[in-house]
């Protein structure tokens, strides 16, 4: 359970379907995280509602039946915030506002909301008010009570027109603007990383809350800032690191989650250009958590939109400290045994032995397996720079003879 310590937390009930291609498990699944979600952006989930749809209402995302069932509810409890697990559209956003009478949120505007209360850097915070305006611009004729004149009728025309084209306007002009100061901090961003020389570049990536920054502050000797909370890495950190007498670059980035919005993926672009431009990627995996292999899916996924996926990369299985198999019961005929049971040295045997030697399981937490770590990143920055470097092959010893 996650412990709730702040008395002002907002009371909010989470939404979601079971589909054909989302089944009760995924759907349970989604909503762990979407209440991980929400409580790291100070909210408190009273109550979850599920219903079984071939596909989303069109109007209401949910049935009228089962949107009763939440009207009442919100009424009893007093209820501020109503979070859906995927995008609404406009109208359905609008259409749920006059029902319920309440916040109305969805997955999107919820990851936006925590980037905003993340993003400690001025490009960090343009980046996010950039996806903001853009998830805003569509949704403009439900967000401001102004922009009711736009409906027809006596006394209802021309002003209410005019109100929301001049509203789209300012929009429009502030993406325009946004989007020239990332170009340009873009620009002294290229001339930082220019400036590094040619040491070998090595990045973090990995889902949201895996431990990236943990082991970025155990193998770097740095505090970056680490919490067991969604996304508590918004702005790229990058440390010089030196295992043996071999320095390199490492690089700590956002973490990526399911669903990501699209706003945030497309203006996140440019802060990954990091992982884009590493030599190396450590894809970092919490084992621990029992939907670790679609997570390894979504990053992957992520990786081949910004062309990174065919980098060399060791896969890091962290939290082997947490992991913890289900009992099973060799002689019950009945229960089947499925991946939950395996222990990790059962995994190890599974698609992870093709990986080989670029498979290593350890915990940042507890400095566990640390050294066959640090051996086998030397093994592979030492490689990158000899072929760089030819002729200072010998002022770096071989992985057997580092302490």
């Amino acid at each position: 359970m996650l412990e709730k310590k702040d008395i002002d937390l907002e009371k909010v009930v989470l939404i979601g379907i079971v589909t054909k291609e989302q089944d009760e498990e995924t759907s349970k699944e989604y909503l762990d995280e979407l209440e991980f979600l929400t409580y790291t952006a100070g909210g408190d989930v009273i109550k979850r509602f599920t219903q079984k749809l071939d596909m989303p209402n069109p109007k209401t995302f949910i049935g009228s039946g089962k949107m009763n069932d939440v009207q009442e509810f919100v009424k009893k409890n007093d209820i501020g915030t109503v979070i859906f697990d995927d995008e609404l559209s406009p109208a359905q956003e609008r259409n749920i506002s006059k029902i319920l009478n309440c916040k109305i949120l969805d997955r999107t505007n919820l990851i936006l909301d925590i980037f905003a209360q993340r993003a400690q850097t001025s490009y960090a915070r343009t980046q996010v008010e950039l996806a903001q305006c853009q998830y805003l611009l569509p949704r403009l004729k439900g967000m401001w009570t102004h922009l009711e004149r736009q409906k027809g009728g006596i006394g209802m025309r021309g002003p209410g027109e005019t109100e929301i084209e001049t509203d789209r306007r300012i929009v429009r002009d502030k993406i325009s603007l946004l989007k020239a100061k990332i170009k340009t901090i873009d620009k002294q961003m290229a001339v930082q990383r220019g400036n590094r020389g040619k040491l070998v570049r090595v990045a973090l990536v990995g889902y949201t809350n895996v431990g990236k920054s943990t082991l970025m502050n155990v193998i770097s000797k740095s505090k970056v800032f680490a919490e067991n909370k969604l996304f508590a890495t918004l702005d790229t950190t990058v440390r010089k690191v030196v295992i043996g007498n071999l320095p390199f670059l490492i690089s700590d980035t956002v973490g990526f989650i399911r669903k990501l919005p699209t706003q945030l993926v497309e203006s996140f672009k440019s802060t990954l250009d990091e992982v884009r431009e590493a030599d190396l990627l450590l894809h970092v995996v919490d084992i621990s958590h029992s939907n670790f292999e679609e997570h390894i899916e979504s990053v992957n996924q992520i990786l081949d939109e910004i062309e990174s996926k065919d980098k060399p990369t060791i896969m890091v299985f962290n939290k082997i400290d947490a992991y913890q198999a289900e009992p099973y019961d060799e002689e019950d005929l009945i229960v089947e045994r499925t991946k939950a049971n395996y222990s990790i040295q059962e995994w190890k045997q599974t698609w992870m032995s093709k990986i080989g030697d670029n498979a290593l399981f350890i915990s940042a937490l507890n400095k566990e397996n640390l050294d066959d770590f640090k051996k086998r990143v030397y093994k592979e920055v030492r490689e990158i720079h000899v072929t760089r470097f030819p002729y200072n092959h010998f002022l770096y010893p071989d992985v057997e003879d580092i302490e």
